[in-house]
């Protein structure tokens, strides 16, 4: 399978583990935490574990690394925390969607064929 190059697909993805999505929250009430009191809110999962998923969401853009000494600190980027909302205020109900929406197939939906002489 491919990966998605669509940044949205990308930085939606991340978020969608309970693990990322602990560690994102966590930064959210805090200006920088270090890499080792993230076990703090990720009780269940191992230090190697939430290293990989602090990987995961410095790749897709949520959260940047600061080395200071042995140390490496995290912060949720601005700019990440944005888009999310930006993404998340487009999907609401009852508002007029943009054509390029609507123009999506539907896949395994057959689509009745217009006739040639009929018009919208």
């Amino acid at each position: 399978m491919s990966r998605d190059a669509n940044p949205d697909v990308i930085l939606l993805h991340a978020a969608a583990d309970a693990t990322r999505l602990a560690i994102l929250r966590e930064l959210s009430s805090d200006m920088s935490v270090c890499a080792c009191d993230f076990t703090e809110c990720c009780t269940t999962v191992s230090q190697p574990t939430i290293s990989h998923h602090l990987r995961v969401l410095r790749e897709a853009g949520w959260v940047r690394a600061e080395h200071r000494g042995a140390n490496v600190s995290y912060t949720l980027c601005p700019d990440a925390a944005a888009r999310f909302r930006q993404i998340a205020g487009e999907l609401r109900s009852g508002v007029a969607r943009p054509a390029r929406a609507l123009s999506i197939p539907v896949v395994g939906m057959d689509l009745p064929a217009r006739s040639p002489g009929r018009t919208r």
